[in-house]
């Protein structure tokens, strides 16, 4: 019971750092955003509604594509990401402020890449099931044995494509964060594998009265 209540911690902890850390990105929009938010952006000035909606949408069919490659269902975790994810993004988009300054958007913009490289590392590291295009990245690297960072960017950069088509807002920082994710998940990941581990495996000190018997 105790491991479950940790992995699902991980798991909805990892969720909303990684809704936050795009958010931050976004708000940092002067620089370009990342290339999936690049998508789903150039999805919402095309079609409307709103990126976290978008980013519910996109998320559905990767998933539904990747249970059909692998002939397996997906898991309970998958599905709350994909549905939570989109409702984070849209909830911090509402309540963080916006940034005047170009300096302020610039530093909001590089700590909002960090934060949603070890949100993605806590939620991927619970086991309870990657998200969408996550599941994504996970799969080439499994099939194929290539680095996580190579995929990783080989993704970024395809979607930035896509989204740059749609009219979604690229910059500087939308070529930074497509080359720096990766790179950076390649210490959250094994960071948040060892945290994890050692929170499972802690066992709480006896007591005195405890230790006597």
């Amino acid at each position: 019971m105790r491991n479950t209540i940790i992995r699902w911690s991980f798991f909805f902890i990892g969720l909303a750092v990684l809704g936050l850390g795009i958010a931050m990105t976004i708000k940092g929009k002067a620089f370009g955003i990342g290339p999936w938010d690049v998508f789903h952006y150039g999805l919402y000035k095309q079609f409307g509604l709103t990126i976290g909606t978008w980013s519910i949408i996109t998320g559905f069919i990767l998933l539904g594509f990747t249970s059909l490659y692998t002939k397996t269902y997906p898991k309970l975790g998958a599905f709350l990401n994909m549905l939570l994810l989109g409702m984070f993004i849209d909830l911090f988009l509402y309540v963080l402020p916006s940034p005047e300054s170009l300096v302020v958007q610039g530093i909001v913009y590089v700590v909002g890449v960090i934060v949603l490289g070890y949100g993605i590392g806590l939620y991927v590291t619970s086991g309870l099931g990657a998200g969408p295009r996550d599941g994504i990245m996970l799969l080439i690297v499994e099939k194929t044995g290539w680095r996580i960072d190579w995929v990783r960017n080989g993704i970024e950069v395809v979607v930035l494509l896509l989204g740059w088509a749609l009219g979604g807002p690229v910059g500087v920082g939308s070529i930074v964060i497509a080359f720096m994710l990766g790179n950076i998940l390649r210490f959250s990941i094994p960071q948040c594998k060892t945290m994890l581990s050692a929170m499972l495996t802690y066992q709480h000190p006896t007591s005195p009265k405890e230790s006597s018997y």
